[in-house]
């Protein structure tokens, strides 16, 4: 395919790259092995929004596939190239280009980096809440496109709670703005909620006003050591069903636990933990309490509350290193999946009691871990390398979970999106219908379906 057209849109060749190299790292990303790897014919990177508009334009005129693409850590495979075209790097578009603090708003281009919005909003007392775990190696864009969120969700949710308005670039290159710089409006269909989670699907967002809020007063921080993970787990629901104002509260396993000892020469206890963050302006103590309360129904082994501190600090770096301390475990072992499936919350105790069911019954290794205050599991089915029996059994029992996850009332994907690996649950999350609707979403935006092909369904 010969991409000569690109020199009529407002590129210049320092913007385009057609080298083995470039195409290859664009091929794959944080969650899709080699094996799967699909090569672009060519790289660009857009430092406008009238160049993402150019070349959407011109790449439809002639029914060329593009594919959004930033920091390569989406998990369900969302930024690989499945059906080549262009790979559309959205890295070079990373500026702050306003902060209003009195107004408690950020406008930021997609390519930033999460953690460069805190940056920039901590001189001024502000925040940006839902920040995943991998905010300081995600971009905004990425968080946008999949409604991702994080260890902060059970008080302050998802990402979408938190975008008031969107500039985007449709499929056939023109510019739309959605929502508004106002607290709320009820002007017009709500399209901004359509992008946000659409997956890079509908529309390459190129700038968006986020939401802030001021940073707590006082934050103390917490470390409870379980006998078992289904008490765990069970507790972690009491103390959200009790209402108490926990910011974060996460779950990990004791071969999670292991995991990560191992990985970050660590050691803490191998044992099934709860880790909790509680964020209040005064009066913390009493919250504090009342989880302490909470808790001493249960089978724990230790429980300790502090100020945050180094301590804590270095607690929830195990919690944000988990994804890598899995991956790099045992090189005898490979990940078949990084499972996140949610639940309500009364029903999270029974999924992973299933869990771990599931892995007694066949000898596996099934580390469990996650935002447990919104019902949020992160699992993943280890299996040996090179054994297609074994990896054949690990994705029979991966399919259990998720499904078990979807009867339970939950779904197959909290916050990792559909991508190219959970396309078969759609349907058996929602009826012929509502599917049949979002497909027909899908053909309005982009009826000669060139952006981002092959995801989602």
């Amino acid at each position: 395919m010969a991409f000569e057209f690109l020199s009529e849109t407002s590129l210049s060749d320092g913007q385009i790259s057609t080298q083995e190299a470039r195409r290859q790292e664009h091929s794959t990303d944080w969650g899709t092995p080699e094996s799967e790897a699909s090569m672009p014919d060519v790289v660009v990177w857009p430092e406008s929004t009238a160049d993402v508009s150019s070349v959407l334009a011109a790449a439809n005129d002639r029914g060329v596939p593009v594919t959004p693409y930033a920091a390569g850590t989406s998990l369900e495979g969302h930024a690989v190239p499945v059906e080549g075209g262009i790979s559309m790097n959205m890295t070079r578009m990373d500026e702050v280009l306003e902060i209003r603090p009195a107004d408690f708003q950020i406008d930021v281009q997609p390519g930033l980096l999460g953690s460069k919005i805190d940056d920039a909003a901590n001189p001024h007392g502000l925040f940006f809440p839902p920040l995943p775990s991998s905010g300081k190696i995600s971009t905004i864009g990425g968080m946008i496109a999949n409604d991702a969120s994080g260890m902060q969700t059970v008080k302050y949710g998802e990402i979408h709670d938190w975008v008031l308005r969107l500039e985007a670039v449709l499929p056939d290159g023109t510019i739309v703005e959605t929502g508004s710089r106002a607290a709320k409006t009820s002007s017009g269909y709500n399209l901004m909620d359509l992008l946000v989670g659409s997956e890079g699907t509908l529309a390459v967002v190129t700038e968006a006003t986020l939401e802030l809020a001021g940073l707590p007063e006082q934050v103390w921080g917490g470390r409870v050591i379980f006998e078992d993970r289904t008490q765990a787990s069970a507790a972690i629901a009491d103390i959200v069903q009790s209402g108490a104002e926990v910011a974060k509260i996460e779950l990990i396993d004791d071969l999670s636990a292991a995991m990560a000892n191992r990985y970050l020469d660590a050691d803490f206890p191998t044992a099934p933990m709860a880790f909790i963050e509680i964020h209040r302006n005064h009066n913390i103590e009493d919250e504090v309490d009342f989880c302490r309360t909470i808790l001493e129904e249960y089978d724990v082994r230790e429980m300790t509350f502090e100020e945050s501190g180094p301590e804590m600090e270095s607690i929830w770096e195990v919690r944000e290193e988990m994804a890598s301390a899995l991956k790099h475990y045992d090189p005898d072992l490979s990940m078949l999946t990084s499972g996140d499936v949610t639940v309500p919350i009364s029903t999270y105790s029974d999924l992973i009691e299933y869990i771990s069911t599931l892995e007694a019954e066949h000898d596996l290794e099934i580390p469990s871990f996650g935002h447990a205050g919104d019902g949020n599991v992160h699992y993943t089915v280890m299996v040996r390398e090179g054994d297609d029996e074994h990896r054949a059994l690990g994705k029979r029992v991966d399919e259990q979970i998720v499904r078990r996850a979807i009867e339970l009332g939950g779904t197959s994907t909290g916050e990792h999106g559909v991508g190219l690996g959970k396309q078969q649950y759609l349907p058996e999350e929602y009826n012929d219908a509502t599917v049949d609707l979002m497909r027909r979403v899908k053909t309005a935006f982009d009826p000669n379906g060139i952006l981002n092909p092959g995801k989602m369904f």
